[in-house]
């Protein structure tokens, strides 16, 4: 069963060994694998393209499939193995548009994701938007007009993911504002308990 709120678990997993919830053994390492390959590769190509002085149009298509590969695994399977999340579109009858969040309710309070696929996860989706964020900043300070289109792209459609999948693990109607400072807040909060102690 799925549900529209968010996990007692925290926001990235970076607890989950701590509470005890889950292994650090990786349960599905082909959709680890796959996580992070098509995520990677479309930045590596986008790199090796610009180093080698490669075509632009296969460069272009290459780096266009690989996102789209790495949009659509992320979206339907990484993201239900790995965290149990999953986001979706959908239209009603009356032709409007509803975005639906969910988290998976563990049976009997038990949570069978891994922390090590919940890391492998999260680092994945938010380390490569920044990529993709650099990329774009330097397309247009570099003047290289024509991959603008690209870069964008790969900015957008890892962002869609990024925040599709911080939604569902908040809930969707969280407020993220007010998530991320309270989120600050324990972190700086842990980190001073920590001072404290070593003191």
């Amino acid at each position: 069963m799925l549900r529209q709120d968010s996990q007692d678990a925290p926001l990235f997993g970076e607890d989950l060994d701590a509470v005890g919830k889950s292994k650090s053994k990786i349960k599905h390492p082909v959709a680890s694998f796959f996580h992070v390959f098509f995520r990677s590769s479309a930045i590596l190509v986008y790199l090796l393209c610009d180093i080698f002085n490669s075509g632009f149009i296969p460069c272009m298509v290459t780096i266009i499939l690989l996102l789209s590969c790495d949009f659509w695994t992320v979206k339907n399977v990484s993201g239900r193995l790995l965290v149990g999340l999953r986001w979706w579109n959908q239209v009603d009858e009356n032709g409007r548009s509803h975005w639906i969040f969910e988290s998976k309710k563990w049976t009997d309070g038990k949570d069978t994701t891994s922390s090590a696929d919940s890391r492998i996860f999260w680092l994945g989706l938010v380390v490569c938007p920044i990529f993709w964020m650099f990329f774009v900043f330097s397309t247009i300070f570099s003047l290289k007009i024509k991959w603008l289109a690209v870069v964008i792209m790969g900015l957008v459609l890892q962002w869609a993911n990024l925040y599709g999948y911080v939604r569902c693990k908040v809930g969707g109607k969280s407020d993220l504002r007010k998530l991320a400072k309270n989120y600050l807040s324990v972190q700086i909060f842990k980190q001073a308990a920590k001072e404290t102690e070593t003191s």
